[in-house]
Order: C-alpha cells, then sequence, then structure tokens
C-alpha cells in the first residue's frame, strides 16, 4: 500500500505555532497522603534552583514534617493572604502576589484544596489554570482518590469519600505527571514511625484507610490514571507531530464487524481480549462502502443490536465510510494509534472460496506494525461479505429497458448511415451507445446493451449478414472492446453515482439537523421544546415518537408529533411506562430492542443534557438505518440541551420575578413603616393635644394645629390614592375614557389643586392663546400632572419658580413642568419613573412613597402618550418632565 504524506492536525499546528505561551503544569502523583509528593517536588525545585532557575513557593504544607521543612530553606516564599470567614482568620495562597511576581517557575501545593469562602476561586486548581494561562510554570501535588471520576470507587474500597476533588481534564491537561511511588508496606512503616500523622491519628488511620489492601487498590489506581494520561499525551503528540500509528506504547484494539451473526460473537471475544491486555481501550467498527446498496432492514437491525452489545460491554462505537473496506480501516487504525485488529472468518463452501478472498486475508496483505487477530466461526450460519470487488448497486428493470432502447435507437441510426453511405464505421455509433448506457445506468445494463449491440452489429452489419458467425478477427476485437468500454465506464458511473447519493444524504442530514437546531434554539418553554422535539424525532426516525417530561416524582407524555394522535399515560401500555420510567431513573435506554422490559412497543432514550436529565423520549419500534440513528442522537443531544436550556430560563425567570416581588415589598413596607405611619402621628398627636388642652389653647396655636390635622391627612390621602392608583394599573383594572378635552382646562384644575402645597414657591404658566383639542381622560391626565407638580414642588427650596408650559406641534401636544430644585443625576434618569424610586438620600422621607411619577406614566402611557424626564436644565440643577400626547388619539379598548 502506498504511503500517504503526513499532515499535523489545525488545532495542533495552532497550538504549535501559537504566539500566547501558556505555563506548563506538572503533577507529582500520589496513591494517598504519606508516599512524599511534596517532599519530591521540593527536592526538584532544590535543583531546579540550584541551576539557576527563578523557582517561588507559592503554598507548601508541610503538615509539621521536620524532613519536608528543611527543604524550604534558601527558597523564596510568597507571604499568604489572610481571609476571614466565621470569626476566624485563615490563610490561603495570594494569587494577586503570585502574579506580581511572575516566576519562571511556581510551587503550588495540593491541587485539589477548597479555599476559604471569600477567595478568588473557589478551587485551588482554578488558580492553578490562572497563574498557567499568564505563561508561569507550575508544579503542584495530588493524591488519586481526589479526581472526580474516582470518587465512587474510592468510597467503595476505603469507606471514605472526598470532599475535595478536581476534574479529570485537570489532570488530563497535565504537560508532565510524575508517580511518586513506594509499596503500601513502606507507607504503613512511616505511618507507624510518626512522619504521616501524630501517633494517636496515625493509629486509627492505620486500621482504616491505611490497610494494605486499601493502599495496594489506591496504588494501581494512581498507576492505571497515570498511564492512561500518558497514553493521552502520546495521542496528541502523535497528531501535532503528525505522525501515523500505531506505536505501541499502549494496547487499543479495533473489531470490525458486518451485518452478520459474527458480530456478536467479535464483540464479546473483543471484551475478552481488553480484560487480558489491562483493560485495553477497544473500539467497535463499520465500515460503510459507497458503492455498496444501502443495507436491508435485517443487517441494519443487526448492527444495531451489536452496537448496543458493545456500548454494554464498555466498548465504544464508530461508523466509517470510504470506498474500500480495508484503506478505511488502515487510514482509522493508524489515526487513532491501533494496535490490534479483529475480524470474524466464517466456514464457507469451496465455490465461495474459490471466487472471494477473505476479509482476513485481504488484512493480512496488508497489515504493517498491528496485530491481527481472526475469530472463526463454528458454522456457516451466514456468509461474510466479499472483498472488494464490492457488490454493486441494484439496478431498476427500467435502466436496462432504456440500455436496449439506447441499443436500438443506434441500430436505427446505423441502418440508415448504411444504406446512405458506404464504408462507414457504424461500430463506433454502437460503441457510443453502449457509452451513455454505462455512464447513465451503471455497469450491469452496459454489460447487458454490449451484448446486445455486439449481437446487433454482428447480425445486421457485418459479413455474413443476417448471421451469428464471425467472419473476421476484427469482429472479435469489437466484442472486446465494447465489453471493456461496458465495465469501466460502468464501474466508473456507479461509484461515482452512489457516492453523490450518499453526499447528497450527508448534506440532507446536515441540513435537517440545522434546521432542528435552529427551532431548537429559539423555543423558549419546555412545552415549546418538547413540541419541537418530539416533530423532529419522528421525522427522523419515520415513526411516532413521543416526549416524556418529569412530573412530580414521576414523567408523563408532554409531546408528541403534529402527524400523530397525542398520548397520555392511560393511552401508553403498563409495559411502555415502566420502560419509560427505567430510562428516566437509570439514565439508560430501555423497551424495545434493548436488554431492558424489550417487550414493550417503544423504545426509550433519556433526554441527558448538560448538568442534569431532562426527560425521556419514546421512539416508535422499527428497523432503522445507521444514518437514521446517528441522526436520531445527535437530535435527542441538542433536543436535551434545549429542555434544560428552557428549564433554567423558567427558573431565572421565576427567580427574578420572586425578586422584584420581595424588592416591591420590601418597598411597600418601608413606605408604610414610615411614610403612612409619620402622617398618622402627626393627626394623633395634634388630635390629642386639642382634645386634652384644647379649652387652655390660644385660637392661633388651634388653627395651626387644625391645619396640620389637615395637611397630613391630604397626604395621607394621596399616598393612599397613589398605592390604590398603581394596584389599578398593575391589575388591569384601568379603562381610560375617551373625550374631547382642552389641555389647558386640565393644567389649571392641576395647579388649582397644588396651589396650598407651593408654600414659598412660585407656579408659573405659560399657555398658547389657542390650543388643538384631543380626545384623552381628562381625570387621568390630571391626577398625573398632580403627582408630577408635587414632587416638583417637593424637589424645589423655597423663592423658586415651577413652570407649567403647554405648546403643539403637527401631531402632538407637549406639556412641560419645569422646577429649579438640585436635580437628577444622569445615571438615575432611566430609573426615576420605576416604582419606589426615590433620590438615595434621607432628605427624601417624607417627600412622597416614590410612586408619583411611576403612576404619571402608567397613566400617560394608557392614554397613548409619552412621558420622559431631562436633567439639569439650568446649569447644573433643574428638571423638565415632558408628557406628550397625540392629536386625535384614539384610544384602544381594553388599553391599560
Amino acid at each position: 500500500m502506498k504511503e500517504q504524506p503526513t499532515h499535523s492536525e489545525p488545532n495542533a499546528l495552532m497550538v504549535k505555532t501559537g504566539n500566547v505561551r501558556r505555563g506548563r503544569l506538572k503533577v507529582f502523583l500520589g496513591m494517598s497522603p504519606g508516599v512524599g509528593k511534596t517532599y519530591e517536588m521540593l527536592r526538584a525545585a532544590r535543583r531546579r534552583k540550584a541551576e539557576g532557575g527563578d523557582v517561588v513557593i507559592g503554598v507548601v504544607e508541610t503538615h509539621g514534617r521536620r524532613e519536608t521543612e528543611a527543604l524550604l530553606r534558601g527558597l523564596e516564599i510568597l507571604s499568604r493572604r489572610p481571609i476571614d470567614y466565621r470569626d476566624r482568620s485563615f490563610l490561603e495562597f495570594d494569587i494577586d502576589a503570585a502574579l506580581a511576581r511572575k516566576p519562571a517557575l511556581l510551587l503550588i501545593d495540593e491541587y485539589a484544596h477548597s479555599n476559604v469562602p471569600g477567595s478568588r476561586h473557589p478551587k485551588r486548581w482554578q488558580d492553578v489554570q490562572e497563574v498557567l494561562a499568564v505563561g508561569i510554570d507550575v508544579w503542584t501535588t495530588l493524591n488519586v482518590q481526589h479526581l472526580e471520576s474516582l470518587v465512587d470507587v474510592v468510597w467503595k474500597i476505603t469507606g471514605v469519600r472526598q470532599r475535595e476533588t478536581v476534574p479529570d481534564s485537570a489532570l488530563s491537561n497535565a504537560d508532565e505527571i510524575e508517580v511518586v511511588d513506594i509499596t503500601p508496606s513502606e507507607l504503613r512503616q512511616r505511618l507507624a514511625a510518626g512522619k504521616v500523622y501524630v501517633p494517636e491519628t496515625a493509629q486509627l488511620a492505620s486500621e482504616k484507610f491505611f490497610k494494605p489492601e486499601n493502599l495496594t487498590a489506591l496504588r494501581e489506581l494512581a498507576l492505571r490514571r497515570a498511564a492512561q494520561t500518558i497514553d493521552d499525551q502520546l495521542m496528541g503528540e502523535m497528531k501535532r507531530a503528525g505522525v501515523e500509528g500505531p506505536w505501541a506504547a499502549g494496547e487499543r484494539i479495533l473489531v470490525l464487524i458486518g451485518a452478520d451473526t459474527m458480530a456478536h460473537s467479535l464483540i464479546r471475544a473483543a471484551r475478552r481480549l481488553s480484560d487480558m491486555m489491562m483493560n485495553a481501550p477497544w473500539t467497535v467498527a463499520h465500515v460503510e462502502i459507497a458503492n455498496r446498496a444501502p443495507p436491508d432492514t435485517v443487517s441494519v437491525a443487526r448492527l444495531n443490536e451489536a452496537f448496543k452489545l458493545a456500548e454494554q460491554l464498555g466498548g465504544s462505537t464508530v461508523v466509517l465510510t470510504g470506498n474500500d473496506l480495508i484503506d478505511s480501516a488502515f487510514a482509522y487504525a493508524r489515526q487513532s494509534n491501533i494496535t490490534q485488529i479483529m475480524v470474524g472468518k466464517s466456514r464457507r463452501v469451496w465455490w465461495w472460496k474459490w471466487r472471494n478472498r477473505s476479509l482476513a486475508h485481504a488484512l493480512l496483505d496488508k497489515a504493517t506494525g498491528v496485530a491481527l487477530h481472526v475469530i472463526t466461526e463454528a458454522a456457516p450460519d451466514h456468509l461474510m461479505p466479499p472483498v472488494p470487488p464490492a457488490r454493486p448497486v441494484q439496478n431498476r428493470w427500467s435502466d436496462y429497458v432504456l440500455g436496449i432502447g439506447l441499443v436500438a435507437a443506434a441500430t436505427f441510426l446505423s441502418y440508415f448511415l448504411d444504406r446512405a453511405f458506404e464504408h462507414t464505421d457504424l461500430g463506433m455509433i454502437f460503441l457510443s451507445a453502449v457509452l451513455a448506457v454505462g455512464v447513465l445506468f451503471g455497469l450491469r445494463p452496459a454489460l447487458v446493451a454490449a451484448t446486445l449491440a455486439f449481437l446487433t452489429y454482428n447480425f445486421l452489419f457485418l459479413d455474413p449478414r443476417y448471421s451469428f458467425a464471425i467472419g473476421s478477427p476484427t469482429d472479435v476485437l469489437t466484442l472486446l472492446v465494447f465489453l471493456a468500454v461496458a465495465l469501466a465506464t460502468g464501474g466508473l458511473a456507479g461509484r461515482v453515482r452512489d457516492q453523490a447519493s450518499a453526499t447528497a444524504r450527508r448534506a440532507s442530514a446536515i441540513s435537517a439537523l440545522l434546521a432542528a437546531s435552529r427551532r431548537l434554539s429559539a423555543v423558549s418553554t419546555k412545552d415549546e421544546a418538547a413540541k419541537a422535539l418530539a416533530e423532529q424525532v419522528s421525522a427522523a426516525a419515520r415513526g411516532k415518537a413521543v416526549v416524556l417530561l418529569p412530573i412530580a416524582e414521576t414523567i408523563a407524555p408532554a409531546a408528541t408529533a403534529s402527524t400523530t394522535t397525542p398520548l397520555s399515560t392511560a393511552d401508553m401500555g403498563t409495559a411502555d411506562m415502566a420502560a419509560a420510567r427505567w430510562a428516566w431513573e437509570k439514565g439508560e435506554s430501555a423497551g424495545a430492542g434493548t436488554g431492558t422490559l424489550p417487550n414493550a412497543a417503544w423504545t426509550f432514550r433519556p433526554l441527558q443534557g448538560l448538568r442534569t436529565r431532562s426527560g425521556v423520549v419514546g421512539i416508535e419500534a422499527k428497523a432503522t438505518s445507521q444514518e437514521d440513528e446517528r441522526f436520531v442522537a445527535a437530535l435527542l443531544d441538542q433536543g436535551a440541551v434545549a429542555l434544560e436550556r428552557a428549564e433554567l430560563a423558567a427558573k431565572a425567570a421565576e427567580a427574578e420575578a420572586w425578586k422584584r416581588s420581595d424588592q416591591l415589598r420590601s418597598a411597600l413596607l418601608n413606605s408604610i413603616s414610615h411614610d403612612l405611619r409619620t402622617p398618622l402621628s402627626t393627626v394623633l398627636g395634634s388630635a390629642t393635644t386639642l382634645i386634652d388642652y384644647g379649652k387652655t389653647l390660644d385660637s392661633a396655636v388651634s388653627v395651626d394645629l387644625l391645619e396640620s390635622i389637615r395637611e397630613e391627612a391630604e397626604r395621607l390621602n394621596r399616598y393612599v390614592g397613589n398605592l390604590l392608583n398603581m394596584t389599578r394599573l398593575e391589575g388591569g383594572a384601568l379603562n381610560p375614557r375617551s373625550e374631547w378635552t382642552d389641555v389647558r382646562d386640565v393644567l389649571n384644575a392641576a395647579a388649582q389643586r397644588v396651589s396650598r402645597r407651593l408654600g414659598k414657591r412660585k407656579l408659573v404658566t405659560d399657555y398658547p392663546p389657542t390650543l388643538s383639542p384631543i380626545t384623552t381622560d381628562a381625570a387621568l391626565l390630571e391626577q398625573a400632572v398632580v403627582n408630577i407638580l408635587e414632587n416638583a414642588i417637593a424637589y424645589s427650596p423655597d423663592d423658586t419658580d415651577v413652570e407649567i408650559a403647554v405648546y403643539e406641534d403637527p401631531r402632538n401636544i407637549v406639556i412641560s413642568i419645569e422646577d429649579e430644585g438640585r436635580g437628577i443625576p444622569t445615571a438615575e434618569l432611566s430609573r426615576v419613573f420605576e416604582k419606589f424610586r426615590r433620590m438615595e438620600e434621607i432628605s427624601d422621607r417624607g417627600k412622597g412613597v416614590g410612586l408619583g411619577l411611576s403612576i404619571s406614566k402608567g397613566f400617560v402611557d394608557a392614554m397613548g402618550g409619552r412621558i420622559a424626564a431631562a436633567s439639569p436644565i439650568h446649569g447644573d440643577k433643574g428638571t423638565r418632565v415632558l408628557i406628550s400626547l397625540p392629536k386625535m388619539a384614539v384610544i384602544p379598548q381594553g388599553s391599560t
């Protein structure tokens, strides 16, 4: 086989040529505390320091061990940052000091450490990631039991559940891993000598966590995890360098299966081989040949069952596509560093062996650098698919009929040319017809056309005519040319057409997946997402589909495709609902075609989102192709994320509503506790004084007390009225009336209502002599203006003007209300019309509950107008509020 040039992956090239240097991470990995990770890290750091390296200790935990503390001498140590938490002070790694110092190498002990609340990051490994991002190399330590994926395994081994964990990616992304390893007996000796814990703690630990069997198991986990990470790094280096495998640094198994009865035997044998090779990774692959006919329903069902079995036994699956089975398999093997290839070999009858070579022989001819395992079958239950030449695409009868028609047309044309001209090369006409048949209809119709063309040409146009006898050696050559052209053009045309068909199918699937992704991304609620997912899955699976979502502690049908009858829990059988609940609770597929409750009429698959399980999808049991299976799987992944996103959005909206409700409740209670109690207290005090001392008070004092009672009662009435108006606005009970109104009359009435509150301020009006009337609600407009005027008066100093002006343009009547108060900060202008919004000053108390402008905005909006505020308008002070009302406005019915 010709060697192909190697190419580095694009991502790998970007890493190699990137301008940003990321720091390198080295992890000292151990099986448990006490193996000497920190000690070994400090020894290596001292060697680096002696070589002239810039080494700084960010944080190192010595746990009182004298040998470890001795290694700190002579090394620069950063001061730790004190953080107070629950009346205690903790010393944590100071990431800002490390970034400011920016050494070449920084030592950060205990990779899995949880930082004290109040730190920049909750976990120390996140601190390390930030340090690496600025180009600082980091050395750290880690015990294998702190890996997130091994928490449950370690708990079963030791009975201790680790609370401090790091994600596996934090270790996989390490540039170097150094395993600090000692035997369990040596560790227990160190423990007994007090080099790990104090004697009392050491005795308890020796009887619990540090038992020999526990340490042996943890040691194996550490070595296996280090080997796996190193293997992943090897794969990454191979891809970055563009080097093709296999490199036999670690065993990887590839199992090639077809749609036959040997697939299950091969998969079980692969599982056993993986166990013998220390749990080597194994992959089950099926190669789809472009110029073969699509598999039938039986073959599709067999492949699906084989892939399910492989996944149940812990293997991965992949479907490869190519023109040649052998080349596709070896290309994948080189890319994935496969070292073992497993295939099957059936018993075959003699004529099969004579016509076709086996897959095992074909692989053996081209195998280089890999081991080949051939699994034989005892009985010839099913014949393996032949190795190339591949089975061609099946032709329709119409292809043969049209091919014969082209030969007939060539015959008629040759007949007329033979009568009109002499010495005409009629063979080229028949050859052209055969070529056309091959290009249009493929190999077999071309062979039929070539045979028919030869017989017709020989019978009608070659001497002796009207006889099948071959009179010249050149006629034999014509036959051979016909057959050669038919074979070449038919095979080439069939392959190109099949490849184009396969490409069209894949393009159609990608387009459908993109359309489904867009639709699922556009939904805003779980019901919409469930409906869209059900319809997309139904179309992809070419059958019925139902989406079940959690309700209380169970699940129930939430949506079906629009082309199917809606389903409910009662419509689904007991077995179906049991399978659906299993899929929901266990996160595994159940129902028809699975190993769990296979008697159900539906196949149920869990919808696993990024964080949680979102629901279950039920699909009507029927045979589907591998492409359909992959399409459905991609849809389920997108649907799960869409459901999860919709649920998170609903929770966020609910949380925001609760937050706003709490803020509104707090503001309302705050207003009631102060703004309503203050006038009540004034009224109560003045009334009590009049009752108790009325006969002894001067008339002027009595009148003053009565004025206070009236003013505070009016103030209280305004507050309560504002609260009621806001309730009407938010409850949708406000229905503006539409009547012809002169805005000047409304403004005069509003000015009269606030005249007693002006004090030493002056109200100035500026009205045009004529003003177009508008249709609006005069009462609501008056209340809106009164609220704005009261706000202007409350925030205006004495001896200043409050101005009311009105003017019109071609479309609107504009009301302007200005004051000379301290103004509104620019940052507050956009929020000045919010409920309970007041200037953040204590002096605002007693000037209102912060509803006046909000109610004015609600009234103006209900009348179809607009309201806005501008400030400052007089140098650095003053506020102007503008109300714009459309002329001849027609208020919509039911407007609020």
